[in-house]
């Protein structure tokens, strides 16, 4: 006579066989279906200038994690990336140092994804190493023996620099108009000038210039939108590098290159 313990015992070991038996088919199934896709093909980005250093170490990071796929980046001013956009140039992505120049390609109904802010960033007065004129804020800008460059009025580091600038009271006269915010910065690295505005992120990458803090009341938060290209021939990887950037390690990476958080106030 088998005991109700030894019943119990037999019932529990058909019991795992079976389950064993289904693992078994659920594995096999489950194989035959396999992980998605990996990422793979080109993905040509289209940068604003000031994303340059940043980028290009989040498309290393991003190759490393997807060795199948190609990252090309195209970095100028955002003004001119959109316009290189709306007249047909080929683009996956396009990432923007101001929600104007976005809206440029948004509004000729070329996004494929709603624009999101993925880094914000603050403005700086690049000076020469040792800052010899000892300018201390903006109201020295306008002193007439600071030689200044900004970048032109429809390049978002000029757009933000003339809201500062305006904001603080301050009317300067500007040696000349930078087609980006890294000509600007060359100006001073040069000693083509003395003095420029350009981004905090800038500063953190350049060493033949010192910075001068702008106070957090006269400063100028810049808002960086990221979107997919409506026309991307890689629209899946392209998405694929819009999430790499806006999350996780797309963050740290940014973080290092001294842009904010897309949330900082």
């Amino acid at each position: 006579m088998v005991s109700r313990r030894s019943a119990l015992a037999l019932a529990g070991l058909l019991l795992t066989l079976t389950g064993c038996g289904a693992g078994a088919a659920g594995g096999g199934s489950q194989q035959a279906t396999g992980p998605p896709s990996a990422v793979s093909g080109e993905v040509t980005v289209f940068a604003a200038a000031s994303l340059t250093g940043a980028f290009e170490d989040l498309g290393e990071a991003f190759v490393e994690r997807n060795p199948e796929a190609e990252m090309t980046f195209n970095f100028a001013g955002s003004q001119q990336l959109a316009g290189q956009i709306v007249h047909g140039a080929p683009a996956d992505v396009f990432a923007s140092a101001n929600p104007t120049q976005m809206d440029v390609v948004a509004d000729a109904d070329l996004l494929a994804s709603e624009p999101e802010v993925f880094a914000t960033n603050l403005l700086e007065i690049a000076v020469e190493p040792g800052n010899p004129l000892g300018i201390q804020g903006l109201e020295d800008l306008a002193a007439p023996e600071v030689t200044l460059v900004l970048a032109a009025p429809d390049v978002p580091a000029g757009q933000y620099a003339a809201e500062a600038l305006d904001g603080a009271g301050v009317e300067v006269d500007p040696a000349s108009l930078e087609i980006d915010v890294r000509a600007a910065l060359s100006k001073v690295a040069l000693g083509e000038a003395d003095a420029g505005i350009v981004y905090v992120s800038d500063m953190t990458a350049h060493d033949g210039v010192e910075g001068v803090a702008i106070p957090g009341e006269q400063n100028i938060r810049a808002s960086y939108p990221i979107a997919t290209v409506a026309s991307s021939p890689n629209p899946g990887a392209a998405s694929a590098f819009v999430r790499f950037t806006r999350f996780g390690p797309g963050q740290r990476i940014l973080a290092d290159h001294g842009f904010g958080a897309p949330g900082a106030r």
